[in-house]
């Protein structure tokens, strides 16, 4: 899978999980998921996302420190994914 087919799929996933009301590709892939400039996402947010990234990609976020690197933004989700796969 491409680096954007990649993304759009974390896209199409954080609108369908998350219940999101906007359009996946109106998601930056720099916008900041936990920032009021940005997504505003909460932490309920977080633990939904963690659960939907394993379901959706089979990689399971080890504890919390690791999920405030991974789940920043797009690129960062996707990069995780991408290193943790690579293992």
């Amino acid at each position: 899978m491409s680096e954007i087919e990649l993304k759009t799929r974390i896209k199409k996933m954080m609108v369908d999980s998350l219940m999101l009301k906007m359009a996946p590709e109106s998601i930056g892939d720099d916008t900041p998921l936990f920032t009021p400039e940005g997504l505003a996402l909460d932490s309920i947010d977080a633990l939904e996302l963690a659960v939907s990234i394993e379901k959706n990609f089979g990689v399971a976020t080890q504890n919390a420190e690791v999920a405030r690197t991974a789940f920043v933004s797009v690129n960062t989700i996707a990069a995780y994914l991408t290193e943790q796969k690579a293992t």
